[in-house]
């Protein structure tokens, strides 16, 4: 990775509302390409916010946001996502009546060299096996799967992810940190939401701590166990 480089998401003095509902009070935040960073927090504080007003999806926004260099904040969705971001809101929005294989290869491109079907089902065994059933028929597990498959697809390569644990037996949270650390050694960049911070923490190279709309605390994977007694204050790990 070369330091010359944009990072990926930059977000400087961001408000947005939803409605008259006032939710990012000015956040600031950074994540370079290749890193995985999770933001942190109580339900409420704003987290799952953020990842919408990234992608455009909330009532109103202000401040900064450029990704991969370019301001985002005038800009629509369906053109954010052609800078080349992938969002998997906790909703997963798998279409029940398609087979597993018509879910993923639903999505638009947004950008050149996505992941083959081939390499995603490599990805992702269980998958495979399902490529023929019916979405509604896949457990949450897979459909959780599915939900982030279908986005390596599209040429996506800076991935938003809210909660994609929740929820989940430990043996599909093990699968979907397996794939996390996967993405990053292909040079995927992650901005995730986690309330499961076991899983979150062995992934992430830098962590936020958010609270009632903005951002308390920023500190790296190295710094994590200094940072314990306020994780526990903060959020009861």
């Amino acid at each position: 990775m070369s330091h010359t480089s944009a990072p990926a998401i930059v977000l400087k003095d961001v408000h947005s509302w939803y409605g008259e509902s006032h939710i990012m009070h000015g956040v600031h935040l950074e994540v370079k390409p290749g890193e995985v960073v999770t933001l942190l927090g109580r339900n409420g504080a704003g987290r799952t916010t953020t990842l919408r007003a990234i992608m455009g999806l909330v009532g109103k926004r202000t401040g900064s946001i450029q990704v991969n260099g370019v301001e985002t904040v005038k800009l629509a969705p369906h053109h954010i996502a052609r800078l080349g971001l992938g969002y998997c809101p906790e909703e997963r929005g798998i279409m029940t009546s398609l087979t597993c294989e018509e879910n993923l290869m639903l999505p638009p491109k947004v950008a050149e060299g996505g992941m083959s079907v081939d390499e995603i089902y490599d990805m992702f065994p269980n998958l495979k096996a399902r490529r023929n059933s019916p979405g509604g028929r896949l457990s949450g597990g897979e459909q959780q799967m599915l939900a982030v498959a279908r986005i390596l697809r599209t040429g996506a390569k800076v991935l938003l992810l809210d909660e994609i644990s929740e929820g989940l037996a430990p043996v599909i949270v093990q699968a979907l940190a397996r794939m996390i650390r996967e993405l990053r050694a292909r040079g995927f960049t992650v901005l995730m939401v986690e309330q499961n911070f076991r899983f979150a923490a062995p992934l992430a190279d830098r962590f936020y701590i958010m609270e009632r709309g903005l951002v308390l605390r920023e500190f790296s994977a190295a710094e994590l166990q200094d940072n314990m007694d306020m994780l526990h204050q903060y959020l009861g790990v």
